[in-house]
C-alpha cells in the first residue's frame, strides 16, 4: 500500500508531464511535511520545474496546484507561498486509511525478495562471558535480523565462535593450576562466568609474577639493555609486557605450550579445552535465552582457522595477490586508498584475514548467499573495509552484499570496564539489574497487585528487557553510549518501559470495549468526519510505517525503528490524553477511534518485535 507521500509524487510527476510535457520521477519530487506556521500537510517544491515550464515558481505552483485538487481525491485544498506549494490532504482519505491498514494484516512487511541474507553477530571468545558490549552487539544484530526479514528476505542469523588461541589457553591454564577439580556444578557458578573467572586469576597471577621479577637483577638488566632513550622503568616494564610474557615468563610459557599442544591435537588438551568450551557454551545459550535470541548456524574457528589458504592460491594465481622473499603473501590495496595486507604468513600459516576470506567464502558454499552483515565494533573499520576490498578483487559473486555493522563502545555512567581486571558488567547481571529496577518502580505504581506472582516476574522480565532493548537501540550504532539502568525503566520519555505503556493503554481500552459489547464498526467508522489534530497527526505516523521499515532496513539501522516507535507511542498518549474514545459524543466517534487504536495497537507492536520487545497485558 502506498503512502500518501508516495501517492502525491506519482500525482505531482503525472501533472508535470501533462501540464509541461517534461519526464519527472516520482521519486525525484521534492516533498516534505509543512511547516506548522503554514497551512497545509505537504509542501511540494516546485522551483525544478521552472526550466520546462518556463514560468515562475508562483505560476507553476498555482497550477500544479489547481491539477491536483482538481484530479486527486486525497487532496482537499492548496496555498501558494513564494513558489512553495502546500496541500492540504482530505480528512476522508485520513479516515479511510485506517480501515485500509487494519485491513492489510502485514501491514509494514514486504513480500519476499528472493535474496539471502546472513547477519554475523555475538560473536564471543570462550575465555569470558558475555559482556555489556556484547549485549550492545547482540540486540543489533538480532533486531537487524528481524527487520531484513520483514523487508522479504530470507535471514540467516549465524556467529563464529571464537574457541581457540592463546586467551582460551590462559582460562585452561589457571584453571589446572587454581581449580582444584572444581566445575560449574559443583561450585554453583555459571558456566561461562566459572571460565571467565579462572581467565581472570590467570592475569592477577601473571601480574604479581611479572611484579615480582621487575625487582630482580635480571630485570635491571634487561631494562638496561633495551630500553630507549631517557625511558623511565616505569614506561619500560609498561611496555615490555607482552615480550616478558612470549620470552621470559614461567605462566607464558606454559600457556604457548598448551597452544602447541592443542594444534598437535594433544588428546589430554583436547579433552580440557572440550571440557572447559562446553561450560562456556552451556552459558552462553542461558543468556541468549534470556535476550531471547536464537541462531540458525553457528561456526567455529578451530574449524575455520585454516580456512582460506586455498583462496590465497588461487588469488596468486590470478595476480591479485603477490610473494615476497620471505614468502610470505600480500595483498597490494593502495589502488583502492588502502595499504598493502598480509594474508599468509612466510611460515604458511593464516592471518586472521586469511581465516575470514575463507570463512566468507565457506558460507557462501553452505548456504548461497546474496549478501552478509557484519555486526563488529568500530576498532575493526580497518579490516573490514580490507576484507570487502580483497574479495572484490578476487572477484567472489557475493562480495557486493558485504556490509559492516559497525558499532561504538557502550559504558555504564561509572566508566569503562575491564576484562583483564575483572571489572567487566557481565549480560547476566545487567539483565538482572534491569529487571529488578523494572520490578521497583511496577511496585510503586501498584497496578500489578491483582495479578499471581509468577505473572507479576513475568511482567517485570518484560519490562525490563523492553527498558535494556530500547535504550540501546534507540542510538544509532556508530556513536558511543552510556547506558544508564535507573533511566532505562522510566515510564517517560524515550524508553522502552514508554512505548509499551501506550500498548498497554489500547489493551485496556480493548478489554473495556469489549465488556460493554462494543466492536468496531467499519461503517460507523467509516462516517467519521470531524477529524482532529491528535488523530490526524496520529495517521499520519501510522501512514509512514512501512516506508520506515525499508528506510531501516536500507540503512541497518533499528534506531530508524525505535524513534517511529516513540514517535507513535508519544502521539496515541497525547490522543489518548485529549479525546474520549468509548463514551464519544457520536457513534461514529466512538467506531473511528476504537478503530485507530487498534491500528495503533498493531503498528506499535509489531515495531517492537522488529526491535525484540514484547509487550505485557498490563502494567
Amino acid at each position: 500500500m502506498p503512502t500518501i507521500q508516495q501517492y502525491i509524487q506519482y500525482a505531482v510527476s503525472d501533472a508535470v508531464q501533462e501540464l509541461y510535457q517534461a519526464e519527472v520521477t516520482a521519486d525525484s519530487v521534492n516533498l516534505t511535511p509543512t511547516r506548522k506556521e503554514f497551512e497545509g500537510d505537504y509542501t511540494v517544491v516546485v522551483f525544478p520545474y521552472t526550466r520546462a515550464a518556463r514560468k515562475k515558481p508562483e505560476a507553476i505552483a498555482e497550477e500544479l496546484g489547481s491539477y491536483l485538487v482538481g484530479s486527486v481525491d486525497a487532496v482537499s485544498s492548496y496555498n501558494v507561498v513564494k513558489g512553495f506549494l502546500n496541500l492540504t490532504v482530505a480528512p476522508s482519505y485520513w479516515t479511510s486509511l485506517v480501515g485500509d491498514i487494519l485491513a492489510e494484516p502485514d501491514y509494514g512487511i514486504q513480500p519476499s525478495s528472493g535474496r539471502t541474507v546472513m547477519v554475523e553477530y555475538s560473536s564471543p571468545n570462550t575465555n569470558k562471558p558475555l559482556h555489556l558490549g556484547h549485549v550492545r552487539n547482540i540486540l543489533l544484530g538480532e533486531s537487524t535480523s528481524r527487520i531484513l526479514t520483514a523487508v522479504g528476505h530470507r535471514v540467516i542469523r549465524t556467529q563464529i565462535i571464537n574457541d581457540r588461541g592463546i586467551a582460551i589457553c590462559k582460562s585452561m591454564y589457571a584453571w589446572e593450576r587454581f581449580g582444584e577439580g572444581s566445575t560449574p556444578e559443583s561450585t554453583g557458578i555459571k558456566g561461562d562466568h566459572f571460565v571467565g573467572k579462572h581467565y581472570v586469576m590467570f592475569e592477577h597471577a601473571f601480574r604479581e609474577e611479572y611484579e615480582l621479577w621487575q625487582q630482580s637483577e635480571v630485570a635491571d638488566t634487561v631494562y638496561q639493555e633495551r630500553k630507549r632513550e631517557d625511558e623511565t622503568k616505569a614506561a619500560f616494564y609498561k611496555r615490555y609486557k607482552n615480550d616478558y610474557f612470549n620470552e621470559v615468563s614461567e605462566m607464558g610459557r606454559a600457556t604457548k605450550d598448551l597452544l602447541l599442544r592443542w594444534e598437535d591435537n594433544d588428546e589430554e588438551v583436547r579433552d580440557l579445552w572440550s571440557k572447559m568450551n562446553g561450560w562456556v557454551y552451556s552459558g552462553f545459550d542461558k543468556t541468549y535465552e534470556r535476550l531471547e535470541v536464537k541462531f540458525d548456524t553457528l561456526y567455529y574457528e578451530s574449524d575455520t582457522y585454516l580456512l582460506g589458504k586455498e583462496l590465497v592460491q588461487q588469488g596468486l594465481e590470478q595476480g591479485v595477490f603477490y610473494q615476497k622473499e620471505d614468502g610470505s603473501v600480500w595483498c597490494d590495496l593502495t589502488d583502492v586508498g588502502l595499504d598493502e595486507k598480509i594474508v599468509l604468513r612466510s611460515d604458511g600459516t593464516s592471518v586472521y584475514m586469511t581465516q575470514d576470506l575463507g570463512t566468507a567464502q565457506q558460507r557462501y558454499t553452505d548456504h548461497g548467499i546474496d549478501s552478509m552483515v557484519y555486526v563488529v565494533a568500530t576498532e575493526q573499520d580497518y579490516h573490514f573495509k580490507v576484507l570487502f576490498e580483497i574479495l572484490k578483487k578476487l572477484g567472489e559473486p557475493y562480495a557486493d552484499g558485504l556490509y559492516h555493522l559497525s558499532y561504538g563502545l557502550v559504558n555504564l555512567p561509572e566508566g569503562r570496564m575491564k576484562t583483564r581486571e575483572g571489572t567487566v558488567v557481565d549480560a547476566d547481571d545487567l539483565i538482572a539489574e534491569v529487571v529488578a529496577e523494572a520490578a521497583k518502580n511496577a511496585d510503586e505504581r501498584g497496578e500489578l497487585q491483582h495479578l499471581s506472582e509468577a505473572q507479576k516476574q513475568d511482567t517485570y522480565r518484560q519490562i525490563g528487557l523492553a527498558a535494556l532493548k530500547f535504550f540501546i537501540l534507540r542510538v544509532g550504532a556508530k556513536k558511543e553510549m552510556i547506558f544508564n539502568p535507573k533511566e532505562s525503566v522510566d515510564f517517560q520519555g524515550q524508553t522502552g518501559p514508554y512505548v509499551q505503556n501506550a500498548c498497554v493503554r489500547v489493551q485496556s481500552v480493548v478489554r473495556k470495549a469489549e465488556a460493554a459489547g462494543v466492536s468496531i464498526d467499519a461503517e460507523a467508522a467509516a462516517r467519521y468526519s470531524d477529524l482532529q489534530p491528535e488523530e490526524q497527526q496520529l495517521i499520519m505516523i501510522l501512514n509512514g510505517y512501512p516506508e520506515t521499515v525499508e528506510i531501516a532496513a536500507t540503512q541497518y539501522d533499528p534506531s530508524v525503528v525505535a524513534s517511529f516507535a516513540y514517535q507513535l507511542a508519544r502521539a496515541y498518549h497525547k490522543f489518548y490524553s485529549e479525546h474520549i474514545i468509548l463514551q464519544a459524543d457520536a457513534p461514529a466517534a466512538t467506531a473511528f477511534r476504537l478503530q485507530l487504536s487498534q491500528a495503533t495497537l498493531r503498528t506499535l507492536r509489531h515495531s517492537l518485535h522488529l526491535l525484540g520487545i514484547d509487550v505485557p497485558e498490563r502494567m
